[in-house]
């Protein structure tokens, strides 16, 4: 069944490089929305893209950067996106955060959250 709701959009985005505690950033940011209970959260890789440095970094078909931007989308509630942002602000170094009241059309599953 489909419902229209609002909610709000997290885009985190930083280096595909950067760590927290030995590990990716990106895979810590996913695990703990995961662990915290969001309605979902995904990972893309960019295939172009610079930060506040300017630096240019791209992938090339023979050539492969290896820190490209890595743009982390999560879709929840404004209440829960804030709880989370707690630990965001603890770990990201380096990126741009944004958030985004969005309009969501929701098809629930079994175990939907949000």
């Amino acid at each position: 069944m489909r419902n229209l709701e609002n909610g709000f959009l997290l885009r985190i985005i930083i280096g595909e490089s950067d760590k927290y505690k030995g590990k990716p950033l990106y895979e810590q940011l996913v695990l703990k929305a995961r662990e915290m209970g969001l309605a979902g959260a995904t990972a893309f890789r960019g295939i172009m893209g610079f930060g506040a440095s300017s630096h240019l970094r791209f992938a090339k078909f023979l050539r492969l950067s290896e820190d490209l931007p890595v743009i982390i989308e999560i879709v929840d509630t404004e209440e829960h996106l804030k709880g989370f942002l707690e630990f965001v602000d603890e770990v990201v170094k380096e990126g741009i955060v944004t958030l985004e009241k969005v309009s969501v059309l929701k098809y629930k599953g079994r175990n939907s959250s949000f």
